[in-house]
């Protein structure tokens, strides 16, 4: 490791601190204040969190996302999505961590260089986590009506996996 790496959050630490000092703040009350607006955020945070973690896996677990996958697979066959890409397009605005597991199984599956395994790799990476990053964003500031965020959200996830096959089919040929 370089010595300016080593030393950045040190010196980072030291020119907050004194400056802190030299504008006359009182640095300790300054850092509990903002470390129990930090508590603060996080217990508002917990029950809506905790809400879309149950609600994931009570979708996964009861079987109602395979359920789902297979009344909508025949659309969207039509449209250029393969069967086995549904369940991470589903859940990919839900969860973060289940949308990985779904990615790192197809990768297993079909392998890295394999078109699912492009696919999978290009939509995990084109899209968010939309539902979650509504909650902690929102959340975190305290607004309650996302208008039209939650609409706008999901339809960049849809242009997004929409783009992702196109692009993949175009760039490398594979259909």
């Amino acid at each position: 490791m370089d010595k300016i790496g080593f030393y950045a959050v040190p010196l980072i630490i030291l020119i907050i601190i004194l400056s802190g000092f030299f504008k006359k703040i009182k640095i300790f009350d300054v850092f509990l204040s903002g470390a129990a607006q930090g508590l603060n955020s996080t217990f508002s945070l917990a029950p809506p969190l905790i809400g879309l973690i149950v609600a994931v896996s009570m979708l996964k677990s009861s079987g109602a996302l395979d359920i789902l996958c297979q009344s909508i697979s025949p659309l969207t066959q039509i449209i250029g999505v393969p069967k086995e890409i549904i369940p991470l397009c589903l859940l990919r605005p839900v969860s973060g961590s289940g949308s990985l597991a779904i990615v790192d199984n197809i990768l297993k599956n079909y392998g890295a260089d394999s078109f699912l395994g492009k696919l999978a790799s290009i939509i995990s990476g084109s899209t968010e986590t939309t539902f979650y990053t509504i909650t902690v964003y929102f959340g975190a500031v305290g607004i309650k009506n996302s208008r039209h965020t939650l609409p706008s959200a999901l339809i960049a996830d849809t242009v997004a996996i929409m783009a992702s096959i196109i692009a993949l089919n175009h760039f490398f040929q594979i259909v």
